[in-house]
């Protein structure tokens, strides 16, 4: 897994509500389950009008925020069904994070699993950056995780934000579950060798 400690990034807004995972990758993108490819398939419902063309009104066809690497959103992000897809195909599009109110749990969780770093934020600060990044398109956060904290260029918005150590410490190493279970192979292996295994 992609370790994650800081970025500086161009903020895409994305001024909604429950965003559910089938609008952040519709149900027919999930034949693959390969962790890449989707980039394409990320809100495509949204991206693209009904020829397949560009969807001119959609944030993310937008110019300046196309290189955006920090996604902004409203609250219950990820919500609906517990497909991985959804945080592949945000980490496939490039998105580092994701700041918003609120998360589905187990989107949150998933995105935690696959490099992809989910910050909440108080309501009143989210808007506040997804008004920024409207008002000036190519607006740029930091967001660095060992400090736990997030501020833009003017120190307009300077803020911490809370994190579970262990998944904190997962994060910054690069470690799923696989990978801390790994951490301890020596032990494992010693454990089946003295239980015959």
């Amino acid at each position: 897994m992609e370790a994650f400690t800081r970025i500086n990034g161009i903020v895409a807004p994305m001024d909604r509500v429950n965003i559910d995972t089938d609008q952040i990758i519709p149900a027919v993108y999930l034949k693959s389950i390969e962790r890449t490819g989707f980039q394409d398939a990320l809100f495509s419902s949204w991206r693209y009008l009904e020829d397949g063309s560009p969807n001119p009104d959609f944030v993310l066809n937008v110019p300046a925020y196309k290189s955006a690497t920090v996604l902004v959103a409203g609250r219950n992000f990820g919500c609906g069904s517990s497909r991985e897809h959804a945080p592949w195909a945000l980490h496939d599009y490039g998105f580092r994070c994701v700041i918003a109110p609120s998360f589905a749990d187990i989107f949150y969780s998933n995105c935690l699993q696959n490099g992809l770093l989910p910050v909440r934020l108080p309501e009143e600060t989210v808007q506040r950056i997804l008004d920024k990044a409207a008002q000036d398109p190519g607006y740029r956060i930091s967001v660095d995780l060992e400090a736990q904290r997030v501020w833009d260029e003017a120190e307009e918005i300077a803020v911490e934000f809370e994190m579970d150590p262990a998944r904190r410490h997962a994060l910054l190493n690069g470690l799923d579950d696989i990978g801390q279970t790994l951490q301890h192979e020596d032990k494992i292996g010693a454990y089946e060798a003295a239980h015959g295994l």
